[in-house]
């Protein structure tokens, strides 16, 4: 289901999609989804997709010496 909204831009903004979706013969529509998955994807933690993929080190690295802040 497609799902349809406004949003007031500044004249100086309104005029760049234009001129932008001109240059690129992409709807204005097109771009502002394409702008809106790119921050999506900002969103997401990029670290996380390595979480558990690392092994042989040690079980709890706060516990090894040299390293304390004290």
């Amino acid at each position: 289901m497609n799902k349809t909204i406004t949003v007031r831009l500044s004249q100086e903004l309104a005029d760049w999609l234009a001129d932008k979706a001109a240059r690129t013969s992409l709807s204005q529509g097109k771009l502002v989804r394409d702008q809106l998955e790119r921050a999506r994807q900002r969103d997401r933690p990029k670290f996380m997709r390595l979480a558990g993929c690392i092994q042989g080190g040690p079980s709890d690295v706060s516990t090894r010496k040299g390293f304390s802040t004290k």
